[in-house]
């Protein structure tokens, strides 16, 4: 009796193989021969589609596993297996995903391709797959505690400790080392380095840098960065605007009179009034008090903790009027405080123009601060890699919530690492060329902490308590509640696919053991944080995939070299990945069940309607706002 074995070779360079490689196919009644995959001519090549025959002295009744095995033939060559599917003498076929590396000699028993739970599952043979899967896993994948006050992470020393299956791809792993380089070439800084160490000349001066990396929209910014209307514009839609909140109350410590700011009102309005209907805003930068400086080169750098106030005007839009930050000119003061006095000044509009501008200056760099260490570094990567590694650890490949998230993990261990050894290490580039970089970043990362909650990371949580679920012009929040909106609904559809009811989710070891480790082992030093240790609702379950999935979604200068430098490394992390996946798009299929499958699909054409939506409100406006546009989203977070 044979049964043909189709078998895909992954389409990445290397991907393919000229080891042994010999299959067998397990059911219910028993095993086929052990068959080497050997046809004419070359196979398991890149990209291949291979079928061959298996024989079984009798029916094997139903398929249960697929055993993979792969020896040495002269060399090592690993072989990267996308899937394999089995047709029956009857002609039904089953398909069992793998998607993993075959490396040495190895042997890999894959599951056909139903999701399936813990309680799913009452063959004594599945329940061991299971058991043996997350055993040899749990060997592979390992916490450490990386620093105090800071989550958990891979215990690996850099990413060549990770194993294959975490790793880049081979053109990835090219194009990341390779574009690094490249922006350095482009950014001229061989030439640049004759005025290594010399300060800009102009603030002019920094179109230079902007040579050959544009986009219409740093054009844009860089003929108007001095206006008011686009600083304010800025804190609704630029790198970093979830820092912007509702100002019921002025703060103790930045005392704004109403005399100050009656010249940037509105007719017959004035300071308390606009509070009062809703209308004022503070950006408040209180985490960077006390953060140490870094030491570029001998010179030391200067931290600010300005403070922001904002009108929402109702003709100009969202715009500064008042900004409290330490005068810069002292050469004794390496950190600039919130302290209200006389080195501590509140500037104006109305000052003259050049004193206004610095003020702003300050605030745009302790938003760069902000930006790169906590909303990209901590919040996004950190906290994910969390979820990363305890899906790896305790979700085996059948079960549904490891087949929903993991095409959303991808690269997330390998840039992480990266990320430690090569950015924000004590030698790393943060060091050489950010202000934060050494023991500030640190200690800033664990001011943080010490105050992050679950619940910020929900979009609609996070707009209703900083009070600007009604704040004009703020596409942000708009782009963002739609996605947030669209992800929900697919998650929803998925949880109530595999779990029937809230039992049903209370009664999942495997997924009670997953939200124990992320909260008790991942967050263990993240006191504040807030995410219950048990998930008793398929609500609860579903918030928290959404969460995970949402976080899917700049002599005050430096000087010429370390400006190139930082600029290199803003695109270098910003830019759009050769290799990305967008949002929705699954290139690996995990879930092979129809049901499934009508669920992804409807989740693909929400995101377009969303496209569409925000390509007609982009239509009017002179600086589109294309940040949140599915197409541009990534799958995972791989930079």
């Amino acid at each position: 009796m044979d049964y043909t074995v189709t078998v895909a070779t992954g389409t990445s360079e290397y991907s393919g193989t000229n080891n042994y490689v010999y299959v067998t196919v397990v059911g219910e009644k028993g095993e086929s021969e052990r068959t080497v995959l050997d046809n004419p001519g070359l196979d398991l090549c890149r990209g291949a589609v291979d079928k061959y025959r298996v024989h079984s002295a009798a029916s094997l009744g139903q398929l249960l596993l697929v055993r993979l095995e792969k020896e040495r033939y002269w060399v090592e060559d690993n072989w990267f297996c996308r899937y394999v599917a089995v047709t029956s003498p009857d002609g039904d076929t089953l398909t069992f995903p793998c998607y993993r590396w075959l490396v040495g000699n190895v042997k890999v028993e894959l599951r056909e391709g139903t999701a399936k739970k813990l309680n799913d599952d009452t063959l004594s043979l599945l329940l061991e797959h299971r058991r043996a899967e997350l055993q040899e896993r749990q060997k592979i994948y390992r916490w450490q505690a990386w620093a105090p006050g800071i989550p958990k992470c891979i215990d690996a020393k850099s990413e060549a400790d990770l194993p294959q299956d975490a790793r880049f791809d081979n053109e990835k792993r090219s194009d990341f080392e390779g574009s690094l380089q490249f922006a350095l070439l482009e950014l001229s800084l061989k030439t640049l380095a004759l005025k290594f160490g010399k300060s800009w000349d102009s603030l002019d001066d920094f179109k230079r840098i902007f040579w050959k990396l544009r986009s219409p929209v740093a054009e844009y910014v860089m003929k108007n960065w001095r206006e008011d209307w686009l600083f304010g514009y800025q804190f609704l839609n630029g790198c970093n605007p979830r820092m912007i909140q509702q100002c019921r109350k002025l703060p103790d410590n930045f005392p704004v009179s109403e005399d100050m700011v009656q010249g940037s009102m509105g007719p017959k309005m004035t300071l308390s009034k606009e509070m009062k209907a809703g209308n004022i805003y503070l950006v408040n930068y209180a985490i960077m008090d006390g953060i140490p400086a870094n030491v570029i080169r001998n010179r030391p750098q200067h931290l600010a903790a300005p403070l922001c106030l904002l009108y929402e005007h109702p003709e100009s839009g969202l715009i500064p009027i008042a900004i409290q930050v330490a005068e810069p000119v002292l050469p004794t003061l390496s950190h600039l405080d919130q302290n209200p006095g006389p080195d501590t000044p509140i500037f104006l509009p109305s000052d003259p123009p050049l004193a206004w501008l610095l003020a702003k200056i300050w605030v745009r760099h302790s938003e760069f601060q902000v930006f790169q260490v906590l909303s990209h570094l901590l919040r996004t990567h950190l906290v994910i890699e969390v979820f990363c590694v305890a899906t790896l650890r305790q979700l085996p490949a059948v079960h549904p919530i490891y087949k929903l998230l993991t095409p959303h993990l991808r690269y997330t261990l390998e840039i992480n690492c990266r990320g430690r050894t090569q950015l924000i290490s004590s030698n790393g580039i943060f060091k050489r060329v950010v202000s934060t970089g050494g023991e500030g970043l640190l200690v800033l990362a664990q001011k943080e902490y010490k105050v992050l909650t679950y619940r910020s990371l929900q979009p609609s949580v996070d707009f209703h308590e900083r009070g600007v679920t009604k704040l004009k012009g703020y596409f942000y929040k708009e782009d963002s509640m739609m996605l947030w909106d669209a992800i929900h609904s697919f998650t929803w559809g998925m949880v109530c696919l595999y779990y029937s009811s809230d039992t049903d989710v209370a009664e999942d070891e495997e997924l009670q053991a997953w939200i124990q480790e992320i909260a008790n082992e991942g967050f263990v030093d993240v006191p504040k944080f807030g995410l219950s240790s048990e998930l008793k609702t398929r609500e609860e379950l579903n918030t928290l995939l959404n969460a995970i999935t949402m976080e899917l979604v700049i002599d005050t200068l430096p000087d010429v070299s370390q400006s190139c430098m930082q600029m290199a490394i803003t695109w270098h992390l910003g830019r759009l990945q050769p290799d990305a996946i967008q949002l929705g798009q699954y290139t690996e299929e995990y879930f092979t069940e129809p049901r499934a499958k009508e669920l992804i699909e409807r989740f693909r054409q929400e995101l377009r309607d969303v496209e569409e939506h925000i390509a007609k409100k982009n239509e009017g406006l002179e600086l589109p706002y294309l940040y949140l546009c599915p197409s541009r989203i990534e799958n995972s977070i791989t930079i």
